[in-house]
C-alpha cells in the first residue's frame, strides 16, 4: 500500500484567516473532504494498523471547526479511535502480530485506511465483541473509567450521576459505573434520549431540559430518586460532560458532603464556578483529563485498559455502534454533531470484519 483514502480538514470552519472564531462557522462539509495520501510506514516500537472502523465524536466537530484544545496544522486527518487488523509491527512490538484484530487509541489519524501508532496505544480487541463496537474505546471508555475509579474512587455501594449519559461518554460511564457495582442516575436532556442510558442499565434515568427552570426540576428530581436509591445526603460522584448553567444550577446541589464532581468537558459551554455551596459541603471539583494522567502512569493506565478490555470479553460490559456511516458518507457523522444530535457511538466504515 502506496497511497490510501484519508478524511481531512483543510481549513477551521469556527475561525476566520486570523485565527480568530466567528459568530457562524461555515459547514463542516465545505472544510472536510477524502483524500488521497501516502500509506504509513512502520517504524521501531510501532505498528501499522488496517482500519475497519473509526470512530467520530464531538470533539472531532469541534477540533474541525478550530474549537478543541489542540490545533493540528493544516491539513490535518482526523480522527482519534480506530478498530482493525493488524498489518505490520515494528522492532520491539511483542503484544500484538500481523493478522490480529486490534483497537488502537491516537491524537489524530484515525480517520484513515491505515494508521501508525506507537504500540503501547495498541491493544488486542476481544475476540467476542465487533471491531465496529470497539471503534470509540479510547475516548469513550478511557475518559469515563478514569473519571469513576481513578478521580471519583467509585465502586459497591456508591451513587453516580451521569449528565450527558446518551453521549459516547456517558453512556461508558453508565456502563461502567454498573460494571464497578455503583447505583446510577443518568442524566439527559431531552426525552428523546432517555432510551439510551436506561439500555445501559441506568438505576433512574432523568431529563435535565434546556433552561433554568427544568435544571431546577432536575435538582428535585435527583434529590428524590437518590434518596429512593438509599443516599438521602445525595450522590457520591458526578460525571460531568455538560457543565455550563447545569453545573451551578442543579450539580453541586446533588452532591453529598465530601463528594467528588469530575469535569470532562463543557458540551453546554464554560461558566464560571462559585464556591459557596461547594465550601459549605466540603466537595471536590476535579478535571479529568485522562490522556495527561496517562501520559504521566503509564504503567497504571495499561492496567485500566487491561480492565476495561476484560470487562468486554466477559460480556460485563457490551459496547454498541449506535450509527454506522459507510466512508463516502463520512461527513454525515460529522453533521450529527455539528447539529448536537450525536447519540450513543458513532463511526465510519473502512473496510469490512
Amino acid at each position: 500500500m502506496h497511497t490510501m483514502k484519508a478524511v481531512r480538514c483543510h481549513r477551521y470552519a469556527g475561525l476566520d484567516e486570523t485565527g480568530k472564531p466567528v459568530p457562524k462557522p461555515i459547514p463542516l462539509r465545505d472544510v472536510l473532504s477524502l483524500d488521497e495520501i501516502p500509506a504509513p510506514v512502520c517504524e521501531p516500537g510501532h505498528v501499522v494498523v488496517r482500519t475497519h472502523f473509526a470512530g467520530v465524536q464531538y470533539p472531532d466537530a469541534l477540533q474541525a471547526q478550530g474549537l478543541y484544545q489542540h490545533k493540528p496544522d493544516l491539513p490535518y486527518v482526523p480522527g482519534m479511535d480506530v478498530a482493525g487488523t493488524v498489518l505490520e509491527v515494528g522492532d520491539g512490538v511483542e503484544h500484538v502480530r500481523p493478522g490480529d484484530r486490534a483497537v488502537a487509541q491516537m491524537n489524530l489519524g484515525g480517520l484513515s485506511e491505515a494508521v501508525r501508532i506507537p504500540a503501547a496505544s495498541v491493544w488486542r480487541a476481544p475476540d467476542n465483541v465487533p471491531l465496529e463496537h470497539c471503534a470509540n474505546l479510547g475516548r469513550n471508555f478511557f475518559p469515563a473509567y478514569h473519571s469513576l475509579k481513578v478521580l471519583g474512587e467509585a465502586g459497591p455501594g456508591s451513587l453516580v450521576l451521569v449528565d450527558g449519559a446518551s453521549g459516547g461518554v456517558g453512556m461508558a460511564a453508565v456502563e461502567l459505573a454498573k460494571a464497578m457495582g455503583a447505583q446510577v442516575i443518568a442524566g439527559v436532556s431531552v426525552p428523546q434520549k432517555q432510551d439510551l442510558p436506561a439500555t445501559a442499565g441506568a438505576d433512574r434515568v432523568l431529563c435535565y431540559g434546556r433552561d433554568r427552570q427544568s435544571f431546577r426540576r432536575f435538582k428535585n428530581d435527583v434529590r428524590q430518586a437518590a434518596t429512593e436509591l438509599g443516599h438521602p445526603d445525595g450522590v457520591d460522584v458526578v460525571v460531568d460532560m455538560v457543565q455550563g448553567e447545569l453545573f451551578e444550577a442543579a450539580l453541586v446541589s446533588a452532591i453529598r458532603p465530601l463528594g467528588r464532581i469530575c469535569l470532562v468537558g463543557f458540551t453546554a459551554g464554560q461558566r464560571p464556578i462559585r464556591p459557596g455551596l461547594l465550601l459549605i459541603k466540603s466537595a471536590v471539583v476535579m478535571g479529568s483529563m485522562w490522556a495527561g494522567w496517562a501520559a504521566r502512569n503509564p504503567e497504571a493506565h495499561q492496567r485500566q485498559v487491561g480492565q476495561i478490555l476484560d470487562y468486554l470479553a466477559t460480556g460485563v460490559v457490551r459496547p454498541r455502534a449506535d450509527r454506522v456511516y459507510a466512508l463516502d458518507d463520512f461527513v454525515a457523522a460529522f453533521e450529527l454533531f455539528e447539529r448536537n444530535q450525536g447519540r450513543g457511538n458513532t463511526v465510519v466504515r473502512f473496510a469490512p470484519e
